[in-house]
């Protein structure tokens, strides 16, 4: 089945946000590591990861419906923050916008009666959540150890564990 333009529209803006996204985690590591927070760098590159591979299933599925990707210009993010907080606090706020993005096109694909797109969107809807809770987890965690620098040293260790999604599926975490 063919997908509908207004879906493939609206999905090819859906991979630039994603993509855009990647280059924010990409700019928001690089700030850690400026500031010698190299666990929190590496979770955020870990985030890049994940936001690539959720452009390239949107790649992917308009593909699957002999649609066509149209690949426009990625904004330039956001290169300095006044804080490791402030950086968590962002990522939580650009999650959910991306939680609203993501709703939008459940949205359209109901409004265009294409149960395939609507599907397909379900994986992201949940995705959207963990997503949201991860950021907010560390915002949180932020906050609790706010300037202390033995604790914002701990917790830039735990953040240096993090693994992506295709580790944890092959050590049976998912």
């Amino acid at each position: 089945m063919e997908i509908k333009k207004t879906i493939q529209d609206a999905i090819n803006k859906q991979i630039n946000a994603e993509l855009y996204s990647a280059y924010l985690y990409l700019s928001m590591s690089a700030y850690a590591e400026s500031i010698n927070l190299p666990g929190f760098a590496h979770w955020l590159k870990m985030q890049v990861q994940e936001e690539i591979e959720h452009a390239m299933k949107m790649y992917d599925f308009v593909f699957s419906r002999a649609g066509k990707v149209v690949l426009d210009k990625i904004d330039q993010p956001q290169t300095e923050w006044k804080s490791i907080q402030e950086v968590f606090n962002d990522t939580y706020e650009h999650e959910k916008k991306v939680t609203e993005m993501i709703n939008s096109l459940v949205d359209i694909s109901r409004e265009e009666k294409d149960k395939a797109t609507e599907l397909f969107l379900q994986w992201f809807v949940t995705e959207q959540v963990e997503e949201e809770a991860s950021a907010d987890e560390v915002v949180q965690k932020l906050k609790r150890v706010h300037d202390d620098p033995s604790g914002l040293m701990i917790l830039d260790a735990e953040m240096a564990k993090r693994i992506n999604h295709k580790e944890e599926t092959k050590n049976g975490k998912d």
